[in-house]
């Protein structure tokens, strides 16, 4: 008794059973229309961003949040500068690195590569190395050793495995009598990691930082930099900022964000393109709530002409058929958020389980790097889609209401 007549009139046409059974079907269209819209848009947007999430996961597994180096490309202090960057309190760990590319030959093959020196005990700090290793351990890096580890599709391709002989030519040469000679040095391989992205498994090897440090002729004790881990990969960039401020300007200190901006930015891009597509599936809905709107303000034009001779306005003749657009696009609204934030959490298990089932892979591990299906629900993707969805809905009242607040009372009730 305390609501609105408008709105308590529109509640009862949505309810009410019609005498066009034609209309009510096209209203059941409509709800599940936009159920559907909001269902796909959260869970492909869910399943974006789990993909999102595990190639930044992979790709800062090896690679660092931040790197600090000087401007020559050879770090002498880099125990100070170790110590001093361990002080702020954003800065997980910290680990000195060699980094130089070379060229490994075996039995006829080569194959270019990026080599890292590292020091196996401060590399835990920065990057989860052992966790990835499918063959070996990190700790078999030895200063003198001469030891290497290397990706899995490298390995692969040199058809090179434990305790196998490989030969590391650098860009360096020897000048001799003859001329210019490859500086070559015999490696033995020690271990084999798979980190899951061919960027890595096909290009990268690792070798102790003091071998690494003799192979390309840099200063006894030097290293290229120092890589760091933050607390939150998020805030990179301020706080390297925030730790270039506490080094002084003899250093230089970049982030992830910066070295791997294109890449993400493309990601974003697509997400941003994919909800634009995906939004389209509400837009078809609302059209639907359009056409059953006109289709009921025709069917009920007696109905407004009795409200308007009993003293109702034209305004009020708008809000009763908005009231009952905007419950369709409620409803379906609804729906869609409940169903689609079920199916973005746990859309990953159950394709799990439907393999698992029918013994078959929709993402083949031979074929792709990311085998499973990453998910990874956000509220405010929840938010976004049924707030859009939502106001979609009230926008495809307004033609269909105006029209019914045009009706003269005199016009529909002449056949009466």
């Amino acid at each position: 008794m305390f609501q609105p007549y408008e709105f308590f009139i529109g509640l009862r046409y949505t309810r009410a059973k019609r005498r066009n059974n034609f209309i009510s079907f096209i209203s059941l269209i409509s709800i599940f229309g936009i159920a559907i819209g909001v269902w796909a848009l959260i869970t492909i947007i869910s399943v974006m961003n789990g993909f999102e999430s595990e190639l930044r996961n992979r790709i800062l597994g090896m690679a660092s949040h931040a790197t600090i180096s000087d401007y020559s490309g050879v770090l002498q202090d880099w125990d100070s500068v170790l110590e001093r960057v361990k002080g702020h309190e954003d800065v997980l760990g910290a680990a000195p690195y060699v980094e130089g590319q070379l060229m490994l030959s075996s039995g006829g093959k080569v194959s270019g590569a990026i080599s890292r020196g590292i020091l196996p005990q401060y590399e835990g700090e920065v990057a989860d190395v052992e966790e990835k290793m499918v063959a070996g351990r990190i700790d078999s890096l030895q200063a003198g050793k001469w030891n290497i580890i290397l990706g899995k599709e490298l390995a692969y391709s040199l058809r090179l495995g434990l305790g196998d002989k490989v030969t590391v030519i650098t860009p360096q040469t020897n000048i001799t009598a003859a001329g210019f000679i490859p500086r070559l040095k015999t490696f033995t391989v020690s271990g084999v990691f798979e980190l899951g992205m061919h960027e890595y498994d096909s290009a990268l090897v690792f070798m102790h930082s003091v071998d690494a440090a003799k192979l390309f002729r840099m200063p006894k004790g030097s290293v290229t930099g120092v890589r760091l881990k933050l607390t939150d990969m998020f805030n990179a960039r301020q706080t390297a900022q925030e730790v270039a401020d506490t080094l002084g300007e003899a250093y230089w200190v970049d982030d992830w964000t910066r070295r791997h901006s294109n890449f993400f930015s493309a990601i974003k891009t697509e997400r941003m393109v994919m909800f634009i597509i995906l939004t389209l599936i509400v837009a078809v809905a609302a059209f639907n709530i359009i056409s059953t709107l006109i289709m009921v303000v025709t069917d009920k034009q007696a109905d407004i002409a009795i409200l308007r001779t009993l003293g109702a306005s034209p305004r009020s003749i708008m809000k009763i058929f908005m009231v009952q657009g905007t419950m369709v696009g409620v409803i379906g609204t609804f729906i869609g958020m409940i169903t689609g934030a079920i199916s973005g959490a746990y859309i990953g298990e159950a394709i799990a389980a439907i393999e698992s089932l029918f013994n078959f892979k929709f993402l083949a591990a031979d074929v792709y790097y990311i085998s499973d299906l990453p998910s990874e629900l956000r509220l405010e993707n929840v938010l976004v889609a049924g707030f859009f969805a939502f106001i979609v809905s009230i926008l495809a009242t307004i033609y269909p209401a105006w029209r019914a607040a045009q009706v003269q009372p005199a016009e529909a009730l002449r056949y009466e």
